[in-house]
């Protein structure tokens, strides 16, 4: 079975930092790109970054761009998701997914698997 787990979440102040962790099972995740969406109460899911399957390649939406950072271990079968400078519109559940349609996948037809999130909430 496969299953993808998001920790790391939490509250924190606008400014701090958060780091998400996105451990896979049932999977070799280095066979797959990984991606971070986020869906914030009554909005749209959105995309927010991705990373290639070997690490080398990363691709972020323009509203986290040099604020957030992806990496993978995959000799952990674990995606990470550096968060600094957080701000008060980053509230929102952040998810993990893994795709292998494309190199760097950003919209959510993309991808085949899904987590089921974690809690980020940026107060001001």
């Amino acid at each position: 079975q496969v299953q993808l787990v998001e920790s790391g979440g939490g509250l924190v102040r606008a400014g701090d930092s958060l780091r998400l962790s996105c451990a896979a099972s049932g999977l070799t995740l280095s066979s797959y790109a990984v991606g971070w969406f986020r869906q914030a109460s009554g909005k749209d899911r959105e995309f927010v970054t991705v990373i290639s399957r070997s690490g080398s390649t990363a691709y972020y939406a323009d509203s986290v761009k040099g604020r957030f950072t992806i990496s993978r271990d995959n000799a952990k079968n674990t995606v990470y998701l550096q968060m600094n400078s957080l701000k008060s519109e980053d509230t929102a559940v952040y998810a993990c997914a893994a795709g292998r349609r494309s190199v760097l996948p950003t919209r959510d037809w993309e991808y085949d698997y899904w987590g089921q999130g974690t809690q980020v909430t940026a107060s001001s």
